[in-house]
C-alpha cells in the first residue's frame, strides 16, 4: 500500500505539479537575456533614453524660441497690415461722402490696384521664402534623423 501512495504522489507530482518544469524555462529565460545578451537591450535604452533626453533639453527649446520668434514677427506684420487696410477703409469711406474729392477717389482707386499688385507681388515673395524655409527645416529634421538613427538600436 505505501508503494502504491507513493507512486502514485509521483504521478501525480508529474502530471499535476509543474514547477520544475517552470523553473527550468525561468532560468533559461534568465540566461538568455542576461548572461549571454550581456545587458544589451539594457544599454540601448539607455543609449535612447540618453538621446531622447538630449533631444528634449536641447533641440526642443531651440525649436520653440525660433517658433516663438517667427510668430511674433508674424503677428507685428499682420497688425500692420491690419492697420493699413483700416486705414484705407476710412479714406474711401471719407472719399465717397464727399462730392469734391471725386477725382481723389479715382486716384485711390488706381492707387489701391497698384497696392494689390504690390501684395500679390509680395504674397508670391512670402510664399518663395516659406516654401525655402520649409526646405531648410525639412533638411534640418531629415539631418537630425540621421543623426538620432545614429544612436537608434534598428
Amino acid at each position: 500500500m505505501d508503494k502504491i501512495a507513493k507512486d502514485v504522489g509521483d504521478i501525480q507530482s508529474r502530471l499535476i505539479d509543474h514547477r520544475p518544469i517552470i523553473q527550468g524555462e525561468i532560468r533559461f529565460f534568465v540566461r538568455e537575456f542576461e548572461e549571454k545578451r550581456g545587458f544589451r537591450e539594457n544599454r540601448l535604452l539607455e543609449n535612447l533614453n540618453k538621446t531622447v533626453m538630449e533631444t528634449n533639453e536641447q533641440a526642443v527649446p531651440k525649436c520653440s524660441q525660433r517658433m516663438q520668434e517667427h510668430l511674433c514677427e508674424a503677428v507685428t506684420r499682420l497688425e500692420a497690415a491690419n492697420h493699413m487696410a483700416l486705414r484705407i477703409q476710412q479714406r474711401e469711406l471719407e472719399a465717397q461722402q464727399s462730392t469734391r474729392l471725386q477725382t481723389s477717389m479715382d486716384r485711390r482707386k488706381a492707387d489701391w490696384e497698384e497696392f494689390m499688385k504690390e501684395q500679390a507681388r509680395l504674397k508670391v515673395q512670402v510664399d518663395d521664402e516659406h516654401a525655402k524655409a520649409v526646405g531648410r527645416l525639412s533638411t534640418q529634421y531629415g539631418e537630425m534623423k540621421k543623426d538620432l538613427a545614429k544612436f537608434s538600436p534598428f
